[in-house]
């Protein structure tokens, strides 16, 4: 793989000092593995479910292969190049500037929007506990995660370690359980998949209906390329993406999947209990007791995860466009501890208008906003695809440590599938505001690339972000 313009993890421009390497392999191990596992899991296989029908797992499955091919693809190039802002660095050299600034200030808009609204999602939950005003709550977790994100990166880490293993261990738990339940090892239980069948068959919305919730399932999977992003300051970022790239096989198949595939056994796809909490309904009918509280412990530890996560991705995209002259200079620097302070704070301020935007005006503004991020990571994911294709063509293929299976064929078949859910989406009468918001939001950034291009060349010619 040819080096990008930007490729290793060190030497910012000046005025700036590096990022710490502070992250273990522990650290990259768990946010790889729990990156993917997001509040979307918990609550919207449900509806995915309500949906599809029994074979809702099929969507997951084919949702997951896309997913799959996507990070093998990323992994390629980060394995080669690990690098501060990861795809955008790629997107860059194999495309030109205007993709690499794209890249990076859509992702950065996808994942600031997700944090106002994990921290909105997260004080909805803690008001099952706490009688205080929503944008209250929403407010402290904002702070709490906002502190822990400008402490170091290591802090960052052991909290997203942390929060991982408790949601792996939850998915972890309901596997077992769940697969002793359907198979009659339970007490008192015998085996039985008649929910498959016994309420309108396998497909009882039509074959078809298994793609009707691609587009939801996608964005319930986004978070596991954060760990090679992540990698850029660990102390082996080659071995660390390698290790990531290689398990998101297993993690998907074991935590979508065949968890999905138990609850689709053990409740009838058409049960109102899914729309609530599937997991804790599922765990209900087992007869665990406390399921509810138990399983909003976990959604709440994901919700966390996600804010924890959002903010730490956002402000590392910020800190590589400001160190390329496409974001304010001041964003760019660091403290003692390598932590790009100025990026995190100013990826929590867009956060906080979210959550005031969620107070004030949560059915226009907030769910604008929304809206407008809707497909973005489409966009991102359609960029890394069309990246690895070309930058692969520049390339020894003996020199790569992780390699694109079956290339080109693979990756011009995922290409053709993340267009194919654009226009789903297009052709849904439910999603098209989202993806005409988000071509609107990539419009935007088009023409502040056009500005930023044009002052740039008035002034000086752009830094590389990493070199």
């Amino acid at each position: 793989m040819s080096a990008p313009a930007a490729s290793g993890p060190s030497a910012p421009s000046a005025g700036s000092a590096a990022l710490r390497k502070s992250l273990g392999q522990r650290h990259l191990t768990m946010i790889a593995i729990g990156g993917v596992i997001g509040a979307g899991l918990f609550v919207g296989s449900g509806v995915v479910i309500s949906t599809a029908g029994p074979g809702a797992f099929l969507t997951y499955a084919v949702t997951g292969v896309l997913i799959v091919m996507v990070m093998r693809m990323l992994g390629e190039m980060a394995a080669a190049n690990p690098a501060t802002g990861s795809f955008s660095a790629y997107a860059r050299s194999a495309l030109g500037d205007w993709a690499g600034f794209s890249t990076a200030w859509l992702y950065w808009y996808f994942w600031v929007i997700v944090v106002g609204f994990e921290a909105v999602a997260g004080a909805r939950i803690l008001q099952l506990w706490f009688d205080a005003p929503l944008w209250t709550i929403a407010l402290v977790l904002m702070v709490l995660m906002t502190a822990t994100n400008l402490f170091s990166v290591r802090s960052y880490g052991e909290f997203e370690y942390w929060f991982a293993s408790i949601k792996v261990f939850a998915i972890i738990a309901f596997l077992a359980l769940g697969a002793l339940f359907v198979l009659g090892l339970w007490p008192g239980r015998e085996a039985d998949f008649s929910n498959l069948t016994a309420h309108g068959g396998f497909f009882p919305n039509g074959a078809t209906a298994i793609f009707s919730s691609v587009v939801v399932v996608v964005f319930s999977m986004v978070g596991a390329e954060i760990a090679t992003i992540a990698a850029a300051e660990s102390t082996n970022p080659g071995r660390a993406i390698a290790r990531a790239t290689n398990s998101v096989i297993i993690r998907i198949a074991l935590f979508f999947v065949g968890s999905v595939f138990l609850i689709a056994v053990i409740l009838p796809w058409n049960s109102e209990e899914l729309a609530v909490s599937p997991y804790a309904s599922a765990f209900s009918t087992m007869g665990i007791p406390y399921a509810g509280t138990i399983m909003n412990l976990v959604v709440l530890t994901a919700v966390l995860s996600c804010l924890n996560s959002g903010l730490y991705t956002a402000s590392r995209m910020l800190f590589v466009l400001a160190d390329r002259g496409e974001a304010p200079q001041r964003l760019v620097r660091v403290n003692a501890r390598g932590v790009p302070t100025a990026a995190i704070l100013a990826s929590t301020v867009v956060g906080f208008l979210c959550v005031v935007a969620a107070y004030v005006s949560e059915d226009t503004v907030f769910l604008f906003l929304l809206n407008s991020s809707g497909a973005v990571i489409l966009f991102v994911y359609l960029l890394i695809a069309v990246s690895q294709l070309i930058l692969r063509r520049r390339s020894d293929p003996a020199q790569l440590p992780v390699k694109m299976w079956a290339y080109p064929v693979l990756t011009l078949v995922t290409i053709a599938g993340i267009v194919t859910v654009l226009v789903m989406m297009a052709v849904d009468a439910g999603t098209r505001s989202q993806l005409l918001l988000s071509l609107g939001s990539w419009a935007v950034i088009l023409v502040l690339f056009a500005a930023t291009a044009r002052q740039r060349g008035r002034s000086r010619p752009p830094v590389d972000a990493v070199r």
